[in-house]
């Protein structure tokens, strides 16, 4: 076969000169040919074309929620919510103190993913460019079509923009194709970016069309994302009404009824509790439920079918979310009469708890604010058993415990008889989590991670949540409170009446009880923070600035006030202590990202190497970048 190859390939080294011999002088042979023209500007000619390319923005979009690792952990983790619960090795971010570096890795599933919202952000924005600049390249049936389909790109850009500079504050604004090499941008101010995406979602909103299919931007999507950056900006006004625009327009409303399939998870742990999941909360974050059109809560949504092999994601946040309850082979959780390993995450156990349940790493580990405190009425049904679990609602299943301990098949405990603790790490392999929410079907895996389905972005519920905070803002607590009564009633739980313990912290809590898993949590407490320094307004008797915001701000307050981990001593098996510090309510932009700049200046936020360099940030965009 050698020889073979060998002889080709001579073959090859002769017959070349022959070719360039007979075709004399000519260079025509050297034109490519291509058998297609797939390129901008004869592909984009029509609406159909311009939404195919829009297609990488909604495939960009997606990443976040999807995968091992997944971006959405990074948000949950740098909040109250979370903490990084794998404690097996020393790179996640925990001692963010000492981890959390414009040099350190910020885009790996082992580590965080600072570095994927900074990169794919700009990739999003790069992509809806494309169908900005060329808009009036195609040809449409009317101006309808073509303001909806400019509508959806600037949509996709005012995304990326409104998240990455609640994230990173100052930032490069690109508002034009780039078509070639460029190494001269410069950071300009959060405030500048957030009044030009404003504009530009002033006219989504009014110009996308709810006629479309799941997964493309609706004009419920661009109302409710003109709301965050109409409180972004401090136009509580104006939020009230973008948001006022969407509940009231007719095509949206909570679902307060069961809807769609009765919630059925393979396995028969919880059926065989005689718990029965169907209850309204449970059908609507069924996997089989979100993408319906008899669900009219959603505005917007990524998606990904079991069935579409070549595009599919997995979720995975049976393994991300759910704790690291059983390995068969490991001394990790004990009966309390001493016997391990107490749990088999196996697959057709006599008890059946991982077809239920996955296979949970633990990496998203609740914090007891999220598993136990927010929960304040118990006729919640997002807390309710069976929609969320404790570990105590599962039970001994490891066969080999049969005929040797009076445990088998008896709920877990967390201590033993002899009074020690009966688990070897309480922060991987003890907490509470919203099964409602997690449990995502894996037909190709014995022990699932979560199979691949659509997941929900925007709600009509975070409207309700979002309006509550413009009206808390402008101190109309009554109807803030009456928006966030809309929301919690739906749930089961009774209504607020009691103004005077009404605050932001109410808003946050059912927004924590009701997105948990959707919204960036990260973001949306930054966004916070940076009014509570904008407006002035004391939170606990406290207040803030905007020229201290590295030193003193909301966000770190609230981590502080809530958070039973960081700063508190606590270490994980790795050795490494969960730390956390004001400069952390602003993540470093990655190094290489300023490295490789060189003929401008991306500037760093304050507590990073490099920060000294900075220079003034542009207070204006130019008219040529201003499409």
């Amino acid at each position: 076969m050698k020889i073979i190859k060998y002889k080709s390939r001579m073959f090859l080294l002769l017959f070349i000169p022959m070719i360039l011999w007979t075709t004399g002088c000519s260079d025509e042979w050297l034109e490519p040919k291509p058998l297609s023209f797939f390129a901008p500007e004869n592909a984009l000619i029509d609406a159909k074309g311009m939404y195919a390319a829009l297609t990488a923005c909604e495939r960009n979009m997606r990443y976040e929620w999807y995968g091992d690792g997944s971006p959405i952990i990074t948000e949950l983790l740098f909040s109250e919510v979370c903490v990084e619960g794998t404690t097996d090795k020393p790179g996640p971010a925990q001692n963010m103190n000492i981890q959390i570096t414009p040099t350190s890795q910020l885009n790996n599933t082992n580590y965080n993913r600072i570095g994927w919202f900074w990169y794919e952000g700009f990739k999003g924005i790069k992509y809806a460019n494309v169908v900005i600049e060329r808009i009036d390249d195609a040809t449409y049936k009317d101006e309808a079509e073509r303001n909806a389909v400019l509508g959806s790109a600037y949509f996709h850009r005012a995304y990326r923009y409104y998240r990455l500079t609640q994230q990173f504050g100052d930032i490069p604004f690109i508002g034009r194709e780039i078509k070639e090499p460029k190494l001269d941008f410069y950071s300009t101010k959060r405030e500048v970016i957030l009044r030009k995406i404003q504009k530009d979602m002033e006219f989504a909103a009014q110009h996308c069309s709810d006629n479309v299919d799941r997964g493309r931007v609706t004009k419920g999507a661009a109302g409710h994302l003109l709301t965050k950056i109409n409180l972004a900006l401090g136009d509580f006004d104006k939020a009230i009404a973008s948001a006022t625009a969407v509940i009231n327009g007719g095509t949206y409303s909570l679902m307060r009824d069961p809807f769609g399939q009765v919630p059925k998870e393979d396995g028969d742990f919880l059926t065989s509790q005689g718990i029965i999941r169907d209850d309204v909360i449970a059908r609507l974050h069924w996997w089989q439920n979100k993408a319906l059109g008899a669900n009219k809560e959603v505005l917007f949504m990524v998606l990904s079918k079991e069935d579409f092999v070549d595009s599919r994601l997995d979720l995975q946040v049976m393994r991300q979310a759910v704790p690291f309850w059983g390995v068969s082979n490991s001394n990790m959780l004990y009966t309390p009469d001493g016997f391990a390993p107490g749990t088999s995450d196996l697959a057709n156990r006599e008890i059946r708890l991982v077809e239920t349940f996955g296979r949970g790493i633990g990496r998203a580990r609740g914090t007891s604010y999220h598993t136990k405190k927010i929960w304040d009425d118990p006729n919640d049904l997002r807390h309710k058993k069976g929609n969320w679990m404790d570990m105590e609602d599962l039970v001994y299943n490891h066969p080999n415990l049969k005929g040797k301990s009076e445990y088998y098949g008896k709920p877990l405990e967390l201590y033993r008889e002899n009074g020690q603790v009966a688990t070897t790490d309480t922060i991987r392999n003890w907490f509470g989590w919203p099964h409602y929410k997690i449990y995502n079907p894996d037909p190709r895996r014995t022990q699932p991670q979560g199979g691949s389905y659509d997941w929900y972005v925007f709600r009509l519920a975070e409207t309700y949540l979002l309006r509550a905070e413009a009206y808390w803002w402008k101190g109309d607590i009554p109807n803030a409170m009456a928006d966030v009564n809309e929301v919690r009633t739906r749930a089961g739980a009774a209504p607020y009446t009691d103004a005077s313990t009404f605050d932001i912290g109410t808003i946050l809590d059912e927004r924590a009880r009701e997105l948990f898993w959707e919204e960036p949590r990260k973001t949306e407490l930054n966004r916070i923070a940076f009014l509570f320094a904008q407006e002035g307004k004391a939170y606990r008797g406290k207040t803030y600035s905007i020229q201290d915001f590295g030193e003193n701000n909301f966000y770190y307050d609230r981590v502080m006030e809530y958070t039973d981990f960081y700063n508190k001593g606590v270490r994980a098996n790795n050795g490494q202590e969960y730390t956390m510090s004001p400069y952390h309510v602003l993540w470093p932009v990655p190094q290489a990202a300023i490295s490789s700049n060189t003929q401008g200046q991306i500037n760093q936020n304050y507590g990073y190497d490099g920060y000294e360099n900075n220079v003034p940030t542009l207070d204006v965009i130019s008219p040529e970048d201003d499409l």
